[in-house]
């Protein structure tokens, strides 16, 4: 149900704690509510292993994201996870954490940001038209009213849980819930900007699930930074009604973009090679855009979600109106409700989840039963045919740190011929999936400058690393070189 890359390359996954028993028992015999099981885990990329975590409260549609110092920090949850938060810090042998009250008000459905200032933003939830601070001091211990949630609060359905929420380069904070937008001053608790209404006014927003990304940021060294965003997905107004009553009307087959830092900003609708609801949207490396999971008919929550899309879908930004979308060759695994998806530094994304019932079910009788299977979507750029033109990081190492506007040179090998024109490197902020959002995703192309030939096979090229904190909130990010849209093997770096 949730998942976020950490900095070690270790995968935490995490499941509702009220399903019933898993297969995986907890160590040394432990149990919580006398429970043995384990909810949650740490999964290694490389190696496949696996070991059990103990989380100790419902984690159940909860939200997070990775702090400046590489912890996940995780919010909310059902019952007596509403108000915990709780941290898991990437180290060996290390488990969760949890603060008992960490939260003022009970947070289910809500979404987080990293803020430049270092701290995490939450904002909403079902019932919670507002929003709050982590970590807490005197000065922002309280909640602060968002009226702009209830105003998008559908009766009897909601379509404004886990809303899409993006930091704008200017240092404001991009909300989207239901079917439109405002540009937040979260310090000043004040609407600087309010943004048109999709066209249609259907729903994107939980549970007529939708899912959104902020496209690459460009030119960061410019006096103004431009940003755009992309929603995709989601179900016409009504379906979680009908679904409930056994109508799955076909999910919306559009996208809608919108350039979130124009004077006069409009949206721009493309259409999809096929309908998609419950979908998760990723930036790859080489700033496309992908779509994954999900169904084409109905909504998400028990059992309310028909005709799974198998096939994923490449987005590329960069291509004319009409050509950016690419079908990609399908799954045979349905990821309906309550599944997730994550890129990792080898370019891979990783899949997992699919359980639309209030209980674990398997079985051949079971339409959608609980899936187990992780699995691994390999994009177009690591197909064997491009290894020579795959370049291989060689300094900085994994773990860099690097500091803001500041040269970077950045040396990598390459067994193919380099084309100086086409080097590109990028950063990834890594996401907390779940719901199909990714909070906290964000990817920087830092661009290339006096790129070389150091010796054989060995190169290198010169970046400037984000100016500020506006357009790169401290933490972890992978590194990219990216030569001729295809990139290497990624390294963590940590901005500060």
């Amino acid at each position: 149900m949730h998942m976020q890359l950490l900095k070690n390359d270790r995968i935490v996954l995490f499941d509702r704690t009220d399903f019933g028993t898993s297969n995986l028992s907890l160590p040394n015999g432990n149990c919580v509510n006398n429970d043995c099981t384990a909810h949650s885990a740490e999964f290694v990329v490389q190696t496949k292993a696996f070991r059990p975590l103990t989380v100790l409260s419902d984690v159940w549609c909860s939200s997070g994201s990775m702090a400046p110092n590489g912890n996940l920090i995780q919010t909310g949850g059902f019952n007596s996870g509403e108000r915990r938060v709780r941290v898991f810090q990437p180290c060996t042998g290390c488990d969760w954490t949890e603060v008992v009250d960490g939260l003022a008000v009970r947070r289910w459905y809500a979404t987080n940001h990293v803020l430049p200032d270092g701290r995490e933003i939450i904002i909403g939830g079902r019932g919670q038209f507002n929003y709050e601070f982590y970590p807490k001091t005197d000065s922002t211990s309280n909640v602060y009213s968002l009226p702009f949630l209830s105003q998008t609060n559908d009766a009897g359905q909601e379509n404004n849980l886990y809303p899409f929420v993006f930091l704008n380069p200017d240092g404001n904070l991009f909300i989207f819930a239901n079917n439109r937008a405002i540009l937040l001053d979260y310090l000043k608790n004040v609407i600087v900007k309010t943004y048109p209404q999709i066209p249609g006014g259907d729903p994107r927003c939980y549970p007529s699930s939708g899912s959104a990304v902020l496209l690459p940021l460009k030119n960061l060294t410019a006096p103004s930074v431009e940003a755009e965003v992309l929603v995709c997905g989601g179900a016409p107004k009504g379906s979680f009604v009908q679904a409930n009553k056994g109508t799955f009307v076909d999910a919306l087959n559009t996208c809608a973009r919108i350039k979130i830092t124009d004077p006069n900003p409009q949206w721009i609708v493309e259409t999809m090679p096929q309908a998609r609801v419950m979908g998760d949207m990723l930036l790859l490396p080489d700033s496309t855009v992908l779509l994954i999971n999900g169904a084409s008919s109905g909504v998400a929550g028990w059992e309310i979600g028909r005709n799974p899309v198998l096939n994923p879908v490449v987005y590329r930004p960069d291509n004319a109106f009409g050509s950016r979308f690419e079908q990609q060759n399908p799954t045979t695994i349905p990821r309906m409700y309550h599944s997730s998806a994550l890129l990792v530094r080898d370019g891979r994304v990783i899949v997992g989840g699919s359980n639309p019932h209030d209980k674990y079910q398997f079985g051949s009788n079971v339409l959608f039963p609980t899936e187990f299977r992780l699995e691994a979507f390999s994009p177009e750029y690591l197909d064997a045919k491009y290894a020579d033109l795959r370049p291989t990081i060689i300094n900085p190492l994994n773990q860099a740190k690097i500091h803001y506007g500041r040269k970077l040179t950045v040396q990598f090998s390459l067994t193919g011929t380099l084309a100086m024109n086409s080097v590109l490197v990028t950063m990834v902020a890594p996401p907390f999936s779940t719901h199909s959002f990714s909070m906290n995703q964000r990817l920087l192309v830092l661009g290339a400058e006096n790129v070389q030939k150091v010796g054989p096979t060995t190169y290198q090229a010169q970046v400037t690393t984000p100016p500020s904190v506006n357009l790169a909130p401290s933490g972890y990010y992978i590194l990219y070189v990216v030569h001729q849209q295809i990139p290497s093997e990624g390294i963590f770096v940590h901005i500060y």
